[in-house]
């Protein structure tokens, strides 16, 4: 028994020299990874964020690359979504497989495919919306493969907080939407009010967002607005009870096809007079959102309060100068008085449709 394990002992070690000896030179080698084959899929975007404007136009980029060893597949599927604030749901856009397409909803007659090359999958948008605005999702179907890609489509415009005659805080998440709606804006999303407060928006009400929170920014810390001593920085509520609780809105608007203008007359108005004056110059009394737009992207600037469609009467300002906001650009609010003071005129807007 002792001279069996003293044989085996001998024989492993021979064999461990052999080992050692036959392949010495993998001493300083690198180590070697075998993988499988990589996806025979893949689809990116060489855009993930396209800037455009209410009313025109925009292609959201998205590429796909197959295996070369695949065979042709006609019934590769390629499918558009909007994926929704809380990105909860998908909206569904545009699906396209072979000669077979369809468009879906409000987006229906305003999307097609660019198929600037056989694995071209973009997707291009025509009379923008203020509801375009958004995440997208661009997925190809391959057989049992799939790949996905997020674009993101941004609007130039502004976010303008906004409240109704009822006053401050009465506006359930339902409110809001209306509220905005009516002011030919939408209820803005985080990102926008992000933007907005960079670009120096200072609130000390809070508001709705697009994704149920409730927020506001601030860029001048003070008592009443989150503490004297904090930073600057949009203060977060968190999401809300959207039946329930009642804030204000932060509104988004962007570009309009037509004419921002205060109209000549030769006396002052009450509410109901200014609406018909504004109907009498082929018009209608401007909205809250639109006097915004003219003021921000177009520099619309008139030193005369007027009546606009909510009731409220303000003027918008873009070169301060005394008695006329001195210190700011700003759409100065005079607040919602009596529809019966004559006392206002009013700004109207005119489509080009």
């Amino acid at each position: 028994m002792t001279f069996l394990l003293f044989f085996l002992l001998v024989l492993s070690e021979s064999r461990a020299d052999s080992f050692e000896e036959a392949y010495s030179d993998l001493e300083h080698s690198r180590t070697i990874y075998i993988s499988e084959n990589g996806p025979r899929l893949s689809v990116d975007t060489a855009q993930p964020k396209v800037i455009s404007q209410r009313g025109g136009n925009a292609t959201l980029q998205c590429k796909f690359t197959r295996d070369p060893t695949s065979p042709p597949n006609p019934k590769l599927r390629i499918k558009w979504t909007k994926l929704t604030s809380d990105y909860l749901k998908e909206i569904d856009v545009f699906v396209a497989m072979g000669f077979h397409k369809k468009s879906y909803g409000r987006f229906h007659g305003r999307v097609y495919l660019q198929a600037a090359s056989k694995n071209d999958a973009s997707l291009v948008i025509t009379d923008i919306t203020l509801e375009d605005y958004g995440k997208y999702k661009c997925e190809v179907i391959d057989g049992l493969e799939d790949d996905t890609a997020v674009v993101s489509l941004d609007l130039q415009g502004i976010v303008y907080p906004y409240f109704p005659r009822l006053g401050r805080y009465n506006l359930n998440f339902a409110d809001a939407e209306k509220a905005c709606r009516d002011q030919d804006a939408i209820v803005a999303s985080f990102d926008q009010l992000y933007d907005a407060w960079r670009d120096g928006l200072d609130w000390c009400n809070a508001g709705w967002l697009s994704d149920g929170s409730v927020q506001y920014p601030i860029t001048k810390p003070r008592e009443p607005c989150g503490g004297k001593n904090t930073i600057p920085g949009v203060r977060n509520y968190g999401m809300r009870d959207k039946q329930k609780e009642r804030y204000d809105v932060f509104c988004f608007t962007s570009n309009y096809k037509g004419r921002f203008y205060y109209l000549i007359h030769p006396v002052k108005l009450t509410y109901d007079e200014a609406v018909r004056a504004c109907q009498k110059d082929g018009a209608q009394i401007a909205k809250v959102g639109q006097m915004y737009a003219a003021w921000k992207l177009l520099g619309y600037d008139r030193c005369d309060a007027g009546w606009l469609a909510d009731g409220s009467v303000r003027y918008p300002i873009s070169k301060p100068r005394r008695r006329c906001s001195p210190t700011e650009a700003a759409v100065r609010f005079s607040g919602f008085p009596d529809k019966k003071h004559k006392l206002y005129g009013v700004y109207c807007y005119k489509s080009d449709n």
